[in-house]
């Protein structure tokens, strides 16, 4: 199977990057490669093994230190395992999925298995919701309760946006290779300006082979079957997944839908503080759940 990445150099610089955000998040951490039947999966695990096991999913075109910076206080009151997508440019295996059947569930659930953990707490970002999603519907028994936020997979917004928005000018960095315009499309999807992200995603569209593959919706049938507590946070200004489009739909089809939230200065991509309301969200969840422990004994 033919690489990925476009050439070795390329790579290198691409995982440079990685290992540089990696540091400068200034956090304890080791990492965990499980072998899937899908391929090896590369994971970095931070936290006290005691605390209850929450897993980090990236969305399209990231890597695992980005969700620990998304969610940089998790670690204090979980055990985190923030997991390197296949596919993407990072660390696990090059592994190309399908997002119309289980197969991302399967996978999931198999580095569940390996990891030897119950009552899991997930939380996923864009493309990690759709990720989340199909964990559930292949098997949920282990996932104690999900965080969602801008989650790919329950809707998608106009496609003519997104071309003319997005995928336009990204074409046109990757002919002129003028930055201009990838600062120009991730003005339409970042919240606040992002360096890393402009550096980062500049050297990936010109390196790495992209997924361009439309995202499906989850069927209404298999939304329904899902028992696990879910938490969705969407963004309104989001044009790649409309937050009150999504919102609306979410109220009808999940039964679990424990809490809902539109970021009302949101695009796709949220900014810091909107980053530290959804964590002080999750790490509320685990207070809890110490408390309730304390209670009972």
């Amino acid at each position: 199977m033919s690489s990925l990445f476009k050439s070795e150099q390329g790579k290198s610089e691409i995982l440079q990057l990685y290992d540089a955000k990696l540091e400068s998040l200034n956090i304890d951490y080791e990492y965990i490669t499980v072998q899937t039947s899908f391929g090896h999966t590369h994971i970095i695990a931070a936290g006290d093994p005691a605390n209850p096991p929450v897993i980090l999913v990236h969305g399209s075109n990231g890597c695992a230190p980005i969700a620990l910076e998304t969610y940089a206080n998790l670690h204090k009151e979980y055990r985190v395992y923030a997991i390197d997508v296949l596919a993407q440019p990072n660390k696990s295996a090059e592994t190309r999925l399908s997002m119309k059947d289980d197969s991302y569930g399967k996978w999931m659930n198999e580095i569940i298995t390996d990891l030897k953990i119950e009552s899991v707490t997930m939380a996923g970002f864009s493309f990690g919701g759709l990720i989340i999603l199909k964990t559930l519907e292949n098997d949920e028994t282990r996932i104690k309760e999900v965080y969602l936020s801008a989650p790919a997979y329950i809707v998608n917004g106009n496609p003519l946006k997104a071309i003319f928005k997005v995928f336009i000018p990204m074409k046109r960095y990757m002919k002129t290779k003028k930055v201009k315009y990838v600062e120009k499309f991730l003005s339409h999807l970042f919240t606040d300006r992002d360096e890393f992200a402009i550096e980062f995603l500049s050297k990936v569209f010109l390196e790495f082979k992209m997924d361009f593959t439309p995202v499906p919706v989850i069927d209404t049938k298999k939304a329904q079957a899902i028992n696990t507590p879910i938490t969705i946070f969407a963004a309104k200004h989001d044009i790649l997944f409309p937050g009150q489009k999504m919102l609306k739909r979410a109220k009808k089809i999940f039964p679990s839908l424990n809490e809902s939230s539109l970021l009302e200065h949101s695009k796709h991509v949220q900014n810091r503080a909107q980053n530290k309301v959804i964590e002080k969200e999750i790490m509320n969840q685990a207070k809890a759940a110490q408390i309730s422990a304390i209670t009972i004994q």
